[in-house]
């Protein structure tokens, strides 16, 4: 039997604690094998969690998913405080030193009289900070990580500062118009179709920031949107007792364009 303090409201620490019993002797056995590795898609799992119960909007699932968050975060310092290099205090006191450096205009002497001035020191304070010397390197910088639009978008912005940029949006929409017929080339003849379906994505990731559009969101909108039609679809395929494997596309697509324009039936 562990030694442990059963409380009405537990803290941070509590949590340092209950995740240094799970992963110790007489602990758990799967917290105990876990790694950075291992763990690294839970991490990114949680994170989106987050994000869905902030669109929901409500406090309780929020609360509870940066509770997930904020354990992944507790994990990694663990099994780094268990090898020596840093522990949670050490995470926590690299962040609070990077939000005063990037805050020279709360905790030093640097005025700004705007947000957009803001930003701009920010920029500039963390190029510094990371030693990115030419605009390559702050496009190099952008987490390779993150979802295809939203890196891209990222990468699209930091050009953007230097100049790299097209001058309107109908120059953007031929630059997609062009994108779109050499993947047209590409899939006739069944060569590079990867690169230029990629380069394709680019160029609507610039059609989106015209528009201040976040293309990840404007994606996810059509993916529900797909599901909703689709289930339409599948009701109406039901209700004529039938399984939608038992009609071919052609008829599907007929269901399919009454659900995209039922004012037309």
């Amino acid at each position: 039997m562990i030694n442990f303090e059963y409380k009405e409201h537990y803290t941070v620490e509590d949590l340092r604690e209950i995740t240094r019993i799970l992963r110790h002797p007489g602990g758990c056995p799967w917290d105990m094998e876990q790694t950075h590795e291992s763990i690294r898609r839970n991490f990114i799992e949680e994170a989106y969690e987050v994000a869905e119960a902030i669109d929901e909007g409500s406090l309780p699932h929020l609360k509870e998913e940066l509770g997930d968050v904020l354990l992944q975060v507790v994990f990694h310092a663990s099994i780094e405080e268990d090898a020596g290099n840093f522990d949670l205090n050490d995470v926590a006191d690299g962040i609070c030193k990077k939000l005063i450096y990037r805050h020279p205009h709360v905790f030093a002497d640097v005025r700004t009289d705007s947000v957009g001035e803001v930003l701009v020191n920010w920029e500039e304070l963390k190029r510094k900070e990371k030693g990115q010397q030419t605009a390559t390197d702050t496009l190099q910088s952008v987490a390779k990580s993150l979802p295809g639009l939203w890196r891209a978008e990222k990468i699209q912005s930091k050009a953007e500062k230097v100049g790299f940029e097209w001058p309107n949006v109908q120059a953007a929409m031929e630059k997609l118009e062009e994108e779109f017929y050499e993947l047209k080339t590409a899939v006739a003849e069944n060569t590079n179709v990867e690169e230029e379906l990629g380069d394709l994505l680019f160029a609507a990731v610039k059609i989106a920031r015209f528009f201040q559009i976040d293309a990840e969101t404007a994606l996810a909108g059509t993916c529900e949107k797909f599901i909703r039609r689709f289930s339409g679809v599948e009701a109406a395929v039901t209700a004529q007792g039938k399984q939608m494997s038992d009609l071919d596309v052609s008829e599907l697509m007929t269901y399919w364009n009454r659900e995209k324009h039922p004012e037309k039936d």
